[in-house]
């Protein structure tokens, strides 16, 4: 490698502990100790400031060395599967550092609470929660080495500077390198953050600027990025587990003696059964334990398996859908009740009704789940791709009864997460294997295995009711939505959706609509259900904002114009509700719904895509808009049908405000990616049960997008990014939920034909262009 190239290690504790040598400058810096003197008018004025008060609730830890040879190393917390964080971790902490890009470095920290605070990769939390304590450890860092050579030169630290890895005397126009000044530094107390200044957006070199390229992208490109499966240590066996067919089945017996006798297989063992709800605990089933990952799956065809049926063996997705919209005719439970929603109804010119559904849908990461364990002498060391190494440890805790410290988890690069990442049950099996056999083991789960054992994304049914005076004004907005709980995975009886997860596109309904109910009916979950990519906001979004379509259609109006108006004037507020509204965790005096921004991503699109232009026959646009994780986006998607049903798609335009950005490249990807994933889920994913059952087991039946089926062009739009007033949002989630809304409405425009379910695979040969 070039003297200059940039690196990645991924290093376990002791490793990391160890690799800081005599003459360096090690910073550790938490957020309680940055951000006590921080108030929350501060956190709003000051660009990024509001993940300070982040601090007081997560309290993440930054680790920032600088080498004797100058070269900086920035630890990152948090889990690189593709969304860049790693590299904007780097680029936050060297503009405040000053640092030459070509000579920093990234270190992945290793899964510890105690060092670090909350390391877990979700939510679209990992910049705008750290974004003020990376600045300030970088500009802490800056200002010990700018103290440590008015130290050695003798002068008042005021004549002194930082530039670009060197400090100099702006005086005596004397100069000392980073890496000369280190020995120095490190013996100087760390400055009061209080008196730290950070840098302006007038003088970030990186920070809002395409000029660092992905700091992994050398090594992902030559093959030298380090990825969960590619972990192996001495000694190390390969296993693969016959999970139960269906979620809560239990083993009865089994004869694995044939799978035994075969040529490199180790041990076949029983992995212990977790009864439903299983949390991240493992499922149950057998192991086969052999040499090779090969011989280990091959062995598995052999084993004689006998089941003892669990509580869900009936579950079929058909009766479960005629379920849900069942509920949905009924009141639910309240989660918002603004106004009269009754004497809107009874008063209502006109009323429209409409029912939504959308399937379970899997994760199927590139990389499925798999964890590398070594257990010995009562401890335990794991290697795996995952998003929340801090359940890693309390899972372990709890299935191998052992101390927290005495348990190491090294993190990996991840071939994409999607949320499945952040539950742990594979790093178990792990560990219990490798106690079981007193060697280290590696843990693979084949596709087949990821797809049908998945926490499936939540299947869900939207109910909406709108009632609308003679003017064609909405006057009544009534939302139902039945759906598993993601709880229902954790705890027993229950029955609706969370406030977390009701939080997402349902309290936080921004339109101007003097009555709202919001309900939620109860129903029971069949399957073990999880977070995925933007959560219960994908269904509520498709609801939503396909409903606004068919609405705007119904009195005659422009779909732009009439959502528009149905966000109503620019205002920024909290929404009333009957159960607490989460607003993802942040605080809703420092992040309000603000329609403003969302409307100007909508102008914005719509702009872009030229909207209201005559289109050709079997052409149309469609719009969706949406505001979550407190970021605002808006989709306008261009279609074209031909007479046999065929789709292709000429165009999308999204555009996203999430307030400043620190690496716009990594931006404009995510939103790329957002409308690769979101079509591809619109257009085919569906996981259906039939006697408990997953039906689906592969890319051949779970299909993800083709690339003859992509888009011929996306053009992303980053509204607001250089408004440094705004607070940070989230980027890796929002782009999601209003893609296969605008996808659908604009095949309605082409067609004629309205899709209320989905995927629309089945349903596009029936479409039928417009006269």
């Amino acid at each position: 490698m070039k003297k200059n190239d940039l690196q990645i290690c991924n290093e376990s504790r002791r490793a990391f502990m160890l690799g800081f040598g005599a003459g360096s400058l090690l910073l550790a810096f938490g957020l309680p100790s940055l951000t006590l003197a921080a108030t929350k008018a501060d956190a709003k004025k000051q660009y990024g400031g509001e993940g300070a008060e982040h601090g007081l609730r997560d309290d993440p830890h930054l680790f920032v060395e600088i080498a004797p040879d100058g070269t900086v190393t920035v630890v990152c917390i948090r889990s690189e599967m593709g969304q860049g964080v790693r590299t904007s971790v780097a680029m936050v902490v060297a503009d405040e550092l000053g640092a030459d890009w070509s000579r920093v470095k990234v270190r992945q920290a290793p899964g510890d609470e105690v060092r670090y605070g909350n390391q877990d990769t979700d939510g679209s939390r990992s910049l705008r929660e750290s974004f003020a304590a990376l600045r300030r450890a970088g500009a802490a860092a800056r200002v010990m080495l700018e103290q440590a050579a008015a130290a050695q030169w003798g002068v008042d630290v005021q004549q002194v500077k930082a530039g670009i890895h060197e400090v100099a005397d702006t005086k005596s126009r004397r100069t000392l390198g980073f890496g000369e000044l280190a020995a120095k530094a490190a013996a100087l107390p760390a400055p009061d953050p209080a008196t730290l200044k950070l840098k302006s957006p007038n003088e970030f070199r990186y920070i809002g600027k395409d000029k660092t390229g992905l700091i992994d992208g050398h090594d992902i490109v030559t093959g030298r990025a380090h990825y969960g499966i590619d972990t192996r240590l001495d000694s190390m066996l390969y296993a693969v587990i016959a999970r139960p067919p269906v979620y809560g089945d239990k083993l009865a017996s089994f004869d694995g003696s044939a799978a035994e006798k075969m040529p490199g297989v180790v041990k076949v063992l029983e992995v212990p059964f977790t009864p439903p709800p299983s949390g991240f605990q493992p499922l149950g089933g057998v192991a086969v334990i052999a040499e090779n990952s090969w011989m280990a799956i091959k062995a598995r065809e052999q084993l004689k398996l006998n089941w003892t049926s669990g509580p869900n063996a009936n579950y079929d997705s058909v009766a479960y859908r005629a379920q849900l919209e069942t509920a949905n005719r009924k009141p639910g439970l309240v989660a918002r009740n603004d106004g009269n929603i009754e004497q809107a109804s009874n008063n209502a010119a006109k009323r429209v009704t409409a029912d939504y559904y959308i399937p379970h849908l899997a994760h199927a990461t590139m990389e499925p789940p798999c964890a590398v364990a070594n257990f010995a002498d009562n401890k335990c060391e794991v290697w795996a791709c995952t998003q929340a190494p801090q359940e890693i440890r309390n899972e372990l805790v709890k299935a191998l009864s052992i101390p927290d410290a005495n348990i190491t988890v090294n993190v990996t690069l991840l071939g994409g997460g999607f949320g499945r990442k952040s539950k742990p049950d594979y790093v178990v099996e792990a560990a219990l294997l490798s106690r079981a056999t007193g060697k280290p083991v590696k843990v693979l789960w084949t596709r087949e295995d990821d797809i049908v054992n998945d926490y499936f994304h939540a299947v869900s049914a939207e109910h909406l009711e709108a009632s609308l005076d003679g003017s064609g004004k909405v006057t009544g907005w009534l939302h139902r939505t039945a759906a598993p709980s993601i709880q229902s995975t954790f705890m027993p009886d229950v029955a609706h959706e969370q406030p977390f997860e009701l939080s997402q596109g349902m309290i936080d309904l921004p339109f101007a609509v003097p009555n709202v109910r919001i309900e939620n009916p109860a129903v029971e979950a069949h399957t073990r259900i999880g977070w995925f990519r933007s959560v219960y906001n994908i269904p509520h979004a498709f609801g939503v904002q396909s409903f606004v379509a068919e609405l705007a259609h119904t009195v005659g109006r422009d779909h732009r114009d009439f959502l528009l108006e149905l966000i109503g004037p620019d205002r920024q507020f909290q929404p009333s509700s009957q159960i607490e509204f989460t607003n993802y965790g942040e605080d809703p005096a420092l992040y309000p719904i603000d329609t403003k921004r969302l409307k100007r991503v909508i102008e914005t699109v719509t702009s872009a895509a030229n909207w209201g232009r005559t289109l050709p026959k079997g052409r149309g646009l469609g719009l969706a808009a949406h505001n979550s994780f407190v970021t605002y986006t808006a989709v306008a998607c261009e279609v074209e049908v031909s007479p046999d049903g065929k789709l292709s798609i000429p165009r999308v335009d999204i555009g996203i405000d999430c307030g400043p950005q620190v690496n716009p490249e990594r931006v404009r990807s995510q939103l790329e990616g957002a409308v690769i994933m979101g079509i591809g889920l619109a257009l085919h994913g569906e996981i259906t049960f039939k006697n408990g059952h997953a039906e689906q087991s592969n890319f051949n039946d779970f299909l993800v997008l083709r690339m003859n089926e992509a888009p011929r062009e996306i053009h992303v739009h980053l509204v607001g990014a250089d408004d440094h007033s705004l607070p940070m949002g989230g980027v890796g989630e929002p782009g999601l939920p209003p893609v296969a809304p605008a996808l659908t409405n604009a095949i309605f425009a082409a067609t004629g034909q309205r899709i209320r379910s989905l995927p629309i695979r089945q349903q596009l040969a029936k479409a039928k262009q417009v006269a």
